[in-house]
């Protein structure tokens, strides 16, 4: 007879035995990267020869879409209907990766090969993001394999690969497409656990907004000898500007960019006792950084952050002697949904005024990248997943109101008013983005198993009632 715990059996032993380490070798191999000209082949292959293949294989009806917005990477769809009285549940992911940075791996790596080093494989997109819904996939067949190819319950599934570009084209295509999406409840996995060793559910994620600030004060530059001391310097300019924005432990000063009514209590009611760290490397979590009075959970899971992403002035690769003409710093600000980032421009600007910046500074660029997106903490499916998840790991989870960093969310929640169930299976040290990007095997093999069970879970009584 087909039970939870043989599910569980057959994913383990499709993780022990090596099955998912080729799998995902496979999968890195494709160099997907939507953010180097020429890769759009591979995009398009990731999903045709990879996916494709692979959810056809366990009963999904599966097509691949062209991005309404031109330039952009394909979009995959599918779905597995059982039973439209039983609930359904949508599965997000993303096939692209960010540039390769080839030359920047450490000796023996390389992005497009998976290395297993210890308790780490090495590769691009081995955390973010096939590596992470590669096991909710893989999981999904050790579940169907143990119920004779039933599951009792409904998956529709949503592939973007153009997610490293800010997810272009899924709004427009999530909203032309909302009766074939429709769902219960959206759980995917992206982005880092709290810490290595604390299984994680996200409700949400920070949104983000990104300006530059920039002085221009001639054509070009002008000797330091002769015009040092006498002529305005846009860096020291702009120094100051960005000091006056926050101070030298990382508060910020412009408060109408901060949550108006602080941390909500059901926020920091979640958060309580929820710790931080695992990063590793250079990363460091620093007493006294930021907002005074907020834990360090508080302060990237319910607090907005200013960040310099990049700043420049003159030549600093080739340096004269000449005072530059101009400087810019391109900022970002990571933001909750507790606080409208409409108001930003303005708040900034009228800072920058008050301080005596006025025509010196201007604003540029200023956008939003990917909004913030939040499901209540105590929602239904969020508890359901979160019993679900402990039943198979043995151990409590760690609700957070919403990850520290963005992912397009809002799009189902605008779209299809999707609650969000987000589980982690990666941790804060994977390197994402940069050379070194890794899997950690023991989430990854957790990761496995509470998907197994969620899977399983899902074709049994007590889900969260269907919507009508």
């Amino acid at each position: 007879m087909p039970t939870r715990e043989g599910a569980l059996f057959r994913a383990a032993g499709f993780f022990d035995g090596g099955g998912f380490r080729d799998l995902l070798a496979g999968l890195v191999a494709v160099p997907s990267t939507s953010q180097e000209e020429g890769r759009e082949a591979d995009l398009d292959r990731y999903l045709s020869s990879s996916i494709q293949p692979w959810l056809e294989r366990l009963g999904f009806a599966v097509a691949v879409h062209p991005n309404p917005v031109e330039g952009f990477g394909p979009i995959l769809t599918a779905e597995r209907i059982e039973d439209p009285s039983r609930p359904t549940v949508l599965l997000y992911g993303h096939g692209d990766t960010v540039r390769g940075l080839d030359e920047q791996w450490r000796p023996g790596l390389a992005p497009w090969t998976l290395t297993e080093d210890g308790d780490r494989w090495y590769g691009r997109g081995t955390a973010d993001n096939k590596g992470q819904h590669a096991l909710n996939l893989a999981a999904l067949e050790a579940v169907l394999a143990e119920r004779g190819g039933r599951l009792g319950a409904n998956v529709r599934v949503v592939l973007e690969m153009a997610e490293e570009r800010g997810s272009k084209g899924l709004r427009e295509f999530v909203s032309a497409n909302k009766d074939a999406l429709r769902a219960d409840a959206l759980i995917a996995s992206d982005g880092p656990r709290v810490d290595p060793a604390v299984p994680t559910i996200a409700t949400g994620t920070r949104g983000t907004w990104h300006f530059d600030l920039v002085v221009k004060l001639r054509e070009g530059g002008v000797h330091s000898g002769h015009w040092g001391g006498l002529t305005r310097d846009p860096a020291i300019i702009l120094a100051h500007a960005l000091a006056s924005m926050m101070d030298r432990n990382g508060r910020v000063l412009v408060r109408d960019l901060l949550p108006r009514n602080g941390v909500p209590a059901a926020v920091r009611g979640v958060l309580d006792g929820c710790p931080v760290g695992g990063g590793g490397g250079a990363a460091t979590v620093d007493e006294g950084w930021g907002e005074p009075g907020l834990t360090a959970a508080e302060k990237i899971y319910g607090w907005n952050s200013l960040i310099v992403l990049a700043m420049v002035s003159g030549r600093p690769e080739n340096p004269v002697n000449a005072v530059a003409p101009d400087a810019r710093a391109h900022c970002q600000i990571r933001y909750t949904v507790d606080t409208n980032p409409a108001g930003f421009e303005a708040a900034i600007r009228s800072h920058l005024d008050a301080q005596g910046f006025g025509d010196l500074v201007r604003l540029e660029g200023a956008a939003t990248r990917m909004a913030a997106s939040r499901t209540a903490p105590d929602h239904p499916w969020v508890r359901w997943a979160q019993a679900s998840m402990e039943r198979s790991l043995g151990r409590a989870v760690q609700i957070i109101p919403n990850s520290s960093g963005g992912l397009p969310g809002d799009v189902f929640v605008d779209h299809l008013g999707l609650p969000l169930v987000w589980v982690p299976h990666s941790y804060n040290g994977c390197k994402q983005h940069g050379p070194d990007e890794h899997l950690l095997t023991g989430p990854a093999r957790e990761g496995l198993l509470a998907f197994a069970g969620m899977w399983w879970d899902l074709g049994e009584p007590g889900t969260p009632r269907p919507r009508g």
